[in-house]
């Protein structure tokens, strides 16, 4: 074959690709580590999405903006919307990773990963990689800093009770939900620990009455996980009563209520996949944010109504805890207890 024709079969391809619309990307070529993500609830929902998109944009404050660029499809509970997401993403060869953040998309991720071998997913949380060498599973410890809130929470009480609202028994949900329950337990087991489950992860209205249910039977502490937790905040701040969170803060919007808060720092899993991914691993682990690593932290309220001495005391104390808890000191939960599988949202 002559050059000639070697040059006209080359725009022949080209024009061919365009036609049908699969024109490869060379992914890394321009040194921009690229990252798609799709997540159940919104942005600023300051529960599960939040903390996903939030690790996301100090990852990309870390690496630089030239050097990190994700897009976030918020709000696509309904997997079948996700899977047409993800699956585009996948085919379009623009991204070095695809985020499914939401367990309901774990079929999903184990369909398409072996159609595209190249493409390195991670979803959570849950911990099944399917086998797959191109899969990153994640997870969060969530019972830890549930624990040391339940602590807090007993030593705050003056009613000797305190209110729990959770969305579904499972998953990272149900683990902070007993993490708490065992740390009032651990403090004073004469506090009595009412508990929730409204079967919704974001059904407000809803949350909001089983708060306020909580309320008239005597607590005066109130916490929660998932993005329906807005509601029982509005009931704690109404109420003059302290709230204890998890998954993202929710200093700003508690204001005074506000005490301490569990926040998971995807961040720590996201560096060192994509430090994984830059040489060549695509996957294959799973990760748990925990005390221990960094990917739990414990964030006690700039706006609570506190003194900087009782700020200090409670700094301290949780310092302490965080340092017995991952040093194995405390048992949080029991270890023949299962982990329970993890839900959509969760």
């Amino acid at each position: 074959m002559n050059k000639r024709m070697f040059r006209v079969g080359l725009l022949l391809m080209a024009a061919m690709m365009l036609l049908v619309g699969v024109v490869p990307v060379a992914r890394g070529q321009d040194d921009v580590f690229r990252v798609a993500a799709v997540a159940p609830s919104a942005t600023n929902d300051l529960a599960f999405s939040q903390s996903m998109f939030d690790a996301l944009t100090m990852v990309q404050e870390e690496m630089g903006a030239d050097k990190f660029e994700f897009t976030f499809q918020e709000g696509t509970f309904v997997v079948d919307d996700a899977a047409v997401a993800l699956r585009e993403w996948a085919a379009s060869g623009e991204y070095d990773l695809v985020i499914a953040h939401g367990s309901q998309y774990g079929a999903i991720i184990e369909e398409l990963a072996p159609e595209f071998p190249d493409v390195a997913f991670a979803w959570g949380t849950d911990v099944n990689t399917f086998g797959l060498p191109n899969v990153t599973a994640y997870s969060a410890a969530s019972e830890q800093g549930g624990y040391i809130n339940g602590v807090l929470a007993a030593g705050m009480t003056e009613s000797n009770v305190v209110g729990v609202i959770g969305p579904i028994e499972v998953g990272d949900a149900k683990l902070y939900v007993d993490g708490f329950k065992a740390g009032v337990a651990a403090t004073n087991p004469d506090i009595q620990v009412l508990v929730t489950y409204i079967q919704s992860f974001s059904d407000v209205p809803l949350a909001t009455e089983a708060a306020t249910t909580h309320v008239a039977n005597g607590a005066d502490i109130l916490t929660g996980t998932a993005q329906m937790v807005v509601g029982p905040i509005a009931v704690a701040k109404e109420e003059n009563l302290k709230w204890f969170g998890t998954q993202s803060s929710q200093a700003e919007l508690a204001a005074e209520s506000g005490v301490v808060f569990q926040v998971y720092r995807w961040d720590v899993v996201l560096m060192d996949l994509i430090a994984k991914i830059g040489e060549g691993t695509l996957g294959g682990e799973s990760y748990t944010l925990t005390l221990e690593n960094g990917g739990l932290e414990m964030q006690i309220s700039d706006m609570a109504e506190m003194s900087e001495e009782d700020v200090a005391a409670l700094q301290a104390q949780v310092d302490e805890l965080s340092a017995q808890i991952s040093a194995g000191d405390i048992t949080v939960l029991p270890e023949a207890e299962p982990t329970p599988e993890a839900t959509p949202g969760s």
